[in-house]
């Protein structure tokens, strides 16, 4: 009987130990475009702060483009949780969908990152349409999901463009309660099921008088 302990197995990919995280890259890469800016900052710099080869950033994020979008999309899904949001109570949803945007953009870092130019403001469009707008419709479910969804989204990016990428006086000017206070009637009607309504021609023929 051979008794003797079998080879180890060889994994492939990185090796083991302590390898470099994705996270790790990101919080590098934030600190030098928070520093530097977008375009003053390279990839062989984020990798030297991170301590890894410039390859493995190729590899989890393709450029530097595409490591700039997920520094924005985590700075976005830290702020702007939206399981935590919409797991509350249905009714005060309003209230906590105006808070996760104007807590979100009050913070001085992140307004620092948008405006890094037509970077940031496609990520912040990707994230508005693929994570805001793709969950609420999976949220809110029914026949008119995408409708209820995409009158929110209108209203908050309405309230990102006018309070804080071209501000307005007005709205700019405005705290995040009286914000809240102002918005979320809106943001409630905009949540609300569509009422059904009868086919007009179907109606009409039901209700019409006989001909004489």
């Amino acid at each position: 009987m051979n008794n003797a302990a079998p080879a180890p197995v060889r994994t492939r990919g990185r090796p083991r130990g302590n390898p470099p995280t994705r996270e790790s890259i990101i919080s590098a890469a934030r600190a030098l475009f928070l520093e530097r800016g977008y375009r003053r900052t390279t990839v062989r710099a984020v990798a030297g702060a991170a301590g890894v080869d410039p390859a493995l950033i190729a590899y989890h994020f393709g450029s530097k483009k595409g490591l700039f979008a997920d520094v924005m999309q985590f700075h976005c899904a830290s702020a702007l949780a939206v399981d935590d949001v919409l797991g509350g109570d249905p009714a005060t949803l309003p209230d906590r969908l105006i808070d996760a945007v104007t807590d979100l953009w009050e913070d001085a870092d992140f307004l620092q990152l948008t405006a890094q130019g037509d970077e940031a403001a496609e990520v912040i469009r990707e994230y508005l349409e693929r994570e805001l707008l793709t969950r609420l419709v999976e949220f809110l479910g029914g026949r008119d999901a995408t409708a209820r969804a995409t009158a929110v989204v209108t209203i908050l990016g309405g309230l990102v463009y006018t309070r804080y990428l071209n501000p307005l006086p007005t709205p700019a000017a405005l705290t995040p309660s009286e914000t809240r206070h102002i918005l979320a009637p809106a943001l409630r009607a905009a949540l609300a099921p569509r009422p059904r309504t009868a086919t007009a021609t179907g109606a009409g023929r039901r209700g019409s008088p006989a001909s004489a």
